[in-house]
């Protein structure tokens, strides 16, 4: 902020010198005409002492003249250059109250209309924040100094979000709708917050919130979530793992949510078994693969790993990109463990299971967490994509 009040101040007297350099200029001409004056004053006395003298006979009539002329060149040398007489100038007093009124005014009505606040936020915004607390400091003074920003609003209630005050982030969501409309995002952003602030008890204005979002958007990522989280907790567990895999199905396929989504599936479809129950396999769309792959240990290896080991299991193509085409993670505590590999879990939009005829299906034990590379591994033969049949794979070998 001090380069900023240092151009102002150099504003602030170049505008003064447009005042201030009349009125010195003022003295300057008042100086001159007093001068002018003075002269003037000087040849009337002459001339008159002139007439006085031919009056009394001192000075003839030729030599009256030639003084007179001489006295008018002498006038006439003197005022040479000066400057023509103002026919009206302002007074001094007004351009020096000018001066003093002008900066005073300025500064006043800068800081009601001005945007010194912003200046400053800007100033701050253009460097990372130390923690999340400052970050949180900056919002809310934007929001404060921009109340009507759709943009920082939303920001703020994320933050409030993340820093686990619900109450604080309901609060923002409903100016946020108040400000940019009844969108999806903002619905389901508004019936979580309320949600959470409610220690998780569901609610009809949440229920209508999320079915707001959803009928204007069936893909409202945040909505779908919710909804599968309430269904969870009231143990209706096909309902939660229908709106889980339809989240599923949107998640871009490095999202790193997809890992604790597909572990809440697993748990709701480990629920329905234990109760009796078969879980409803997820639809498929038509022409795309599922494979369907139980996945093991050998007995020699169950000493040798950990209970919080990652698993990876994946398909990649026989021939083609060595990428996995479709992966699920899973942990050591979770074997033996049935899962289905399928577009919907697609690394790439464009490199799909059905997209290729003929898979290798892969489980890897990796300590590290990385599915490239680990300590135990299980390949399988290749088979085509479109297998119907469950696969049994079975983790066996060093990874070398």
């Amino acid at each position: 902020m001090i380069d900023f009040w240092l151009a102002v101040g150099l504003l602030l007297l170049v505008a003064l010198g447009f005042l201030l350099i009349p009125v010195v200029r003022g003295r300057r001409a008042q100086q001159e005409e007093d001068r002018t004056a003075l002269n003037v004053a000087l040849y009337q006395e002459r001339i008159a002492e002139l007439a006085a003298q031919r009056e009394e006979g001192v000075l003839s009539a030729e030599q009256l003249e030639a003084g007179r002329a001489e006295a008018g060149r002498e006038l006439l040398a003197d005022t040479e250059g000066a400057d023509q007489g103002r026919v009206a100038r302002l007074g001094r007093p007004l351009p020096l109250l000018a001066a003093v009124l002008v900066p005073v005014a300025a500064l006043g009505l800068y800081l009601h209309f001005g945007a010194s606040d912003k200046v400053e936020l800007t100033r701050e915004f253009a460097t990372p924040p130390a923690s999340m607390a400052e970050m949180t400091s900056r919002l809310e003074r934007a929001v404060a100094a921009q109340p009507d920003s759709a943009e920082g609003l939303f920001f703020l209630g994320r933050t409030y979000m993340s820093q686990n005050r619900p109450a604080d982030a309901a609060r923002i969501f409903q100016r946020t709708l108040a400000v940019a409309g009844r969108q999806p995002e903002l619905l389901g952003q508004l019936a979580q917050a309320e949600y959470f602030a409610s220690d998780k008890q569901w609610s009809p204005e949440i229920q209508a919130l999320t079915d707001e979002a959803l009928k204007a958007d069936p893909k409202e990522v945040t909505s779908l979530g919710l909804r599968g989280i309430a269904a969870f907790e009231g143990q209706r567990y096909q309902e939660a793992v229908d709106y889980w895999q339809r989240l599923l199905a949107l998640l871009p396929a490095d999202d790193p949510s997809r890992a604790a989504l597909q572990g809440g599936i697993q748990r709701a479809a480990e629920r329905i078994t234990a109760s009796g129950g078969s879980p409803a396999a997820a639809p498929v769309a038509k022409g795309a693969a599922l494979l369907k792959v139980n996945v093991d240990l050998t007995a020699g290896l169950k000493a040798k790993v950990q209970p919080g080991d990652s698993v990876f299991v994946f398909a990649r193509a026989s021939s083609g990109p060595p990428m996995p085409l479709a992966v699920k993670r899973l942990t050591v505590a979770d074997l033996p463990a049935s899962v289905e590999l399928s577009d919907s879990d697609a690394m790439m939009p464009q490199l799909k299971l059905s997209n290729f005829p003929e898979v290798q299906l892969v489980a890897r034990v990796s300590r590290a967490g990385q599915p490239t590379k680990g300590e135990w591994v299980g390949r399988s033969q290749p088979l085509a994509s479109s297998t119907s049949a469950p696969q049994n794979l079975t983790i066996d070998s060093p990874d070398l």
